[in-house]
């Protein structure tokens, strides 16, 4: 399995993508292929001591930064680390493709070059958050602002696939994120799209306050883009937050205090930890493509490879277009009646 990553994307490239392939193609047993200044990558690998085994390349020089337009990767700097580890990935030549670049020049040439699932509406930007029950992906967490009542059936279609097939977790609660449980609730877009999740072959559990999203009652949490957004940031907020006063009130504790509760401490912070869970996934392109964190470090890259991995093993792409034409045919078998 090749696994395309963009070595120039984020905060700590070249040497944090070098240092996650390293380490993926060691303990992963996949091939990455590094799209960027391979004699930088190089010079740096020795520099470093870090080992090449298993890992190939891209060579370009044009790199696409967070001041560029997002359409810029498709126009004005098509030849950049990230486009043509995107057009590698359309033309077959890697099984999935990840980079910690420009997310609005991300969910551009994805679905320009690669491009969507056909029938998916719109690719949606899917983080993983974590729950008290373990973790639900928010569908979508921001890239489509406005969005139509099928765009967000056909997220909770996909991101109940990516909990069952990547995630592990059976027949998982699908909720659509609302100002109250009532089926009657919100607007017409979740009035709408609530009649259509509930018809739709997924395990659809009604709607969902946003206090009920932390205890993980739900596992996939469909919304647009505008409102998932803020739902993502309150969430990154809050958990900063709670960090700081919990490492205030043990500081003041004393070490006997703190030692009682470390172990505790330790596994609350790593939930919250994004270097864990890799990055959030382009779900509805037509091969697995991961947005990693803008300040992912080798640790954080190596688990954006895992997941990548995960979801080519997973048949992601492949069980989401089999999905849509299930539940295309059962729509026209319903209007026929």
């Amino acid at each position: 399995m090749k696994i395309i990553l963009d070595a120039m994307g984020g905060d700590n490239a070249p040497l944090s993508p070098l240092e996650g392939a390293a380490r993926a193609a060691k303990e992963l047993g996949v091939t990455v292929v590094l799209c960027g200044d391979e004699n930088k990558i190089r010079a740096l690998a020795k520099e470093h001591d870090v080992s090449l085994a298993g890992i190939e390349f891209l060579h370009t020089e044009e790199v696409i930064t967070m001041e560029d337009q997002p359409s810029d990767v498709v126009k004005a700097k098509k030849n950049c680390s990230m486009a043509i580890g995107l057009q590698a990935l359309a033309d077959g030549s890697g099984d999935a493709f990840v980079s910690a670049g420009n997310s609005g020049a991300l969910l551009v040439g994805a679905t320009m070059i690669p491009r969507r699932i056909k029938g998916i509406k719109r690719a949606a930007m899917a983080p993983v958050l974590p729950t008290a029950s373990g973790h639900a992906i928010l569908m979508d967490g921001g890239a489509n602002v406005e969005c139509r009542p099928e765009m967000l059936e056909q997220f909770g279609i996909m991101g109940s696939i990516y909990m069952e097939k990547v995630m592990g977790v059976q027949n998982p609660r699908v909720a659509l994120i609302n100002n109250g449980t009532e089926e009657c609730k919100g607007r017409e877009l979740e009035q709408e799209a609530y009649k259509l999740l509930s018809t739709c072959d997924v395990n659809f559990a009604g709607n969902i306050e946003a206090r009920e999203i932390p205890s993980g009652t739900a596992q996939v949490l469909v919304t647009d883009g505008f409102t998932g957004n803020i739902v993502l940031k309150l969430y990154e907020g809050l958990a900063k937050f709670f960090a700081g006063k919990m490492k205030d009130m043990f500081s003041g504790a004393g070490k006997i205090g703190a030692v009682f509760v470390l172990d505790k401490l330790k596994d609350f912070k790593e939930s919250f930890d994004y270097k864990k869970v890799g990055g959030a996934v382009l779900l509805g392109i037509s091969k697995p493509v991961i947005k990693a964190h803008g300040s992912s470090d080798g640790e954080a890259f190596f688990h954006a490879i895992r997941q990548a991995k995960n979801c080519v093993d997973g048949r992601i792409t492949e069980t989401i277009t089999e999905a849509l034409a299930a539940r295309k045919a059962q729509q026209k078998a319903d209007q026929a009646e």
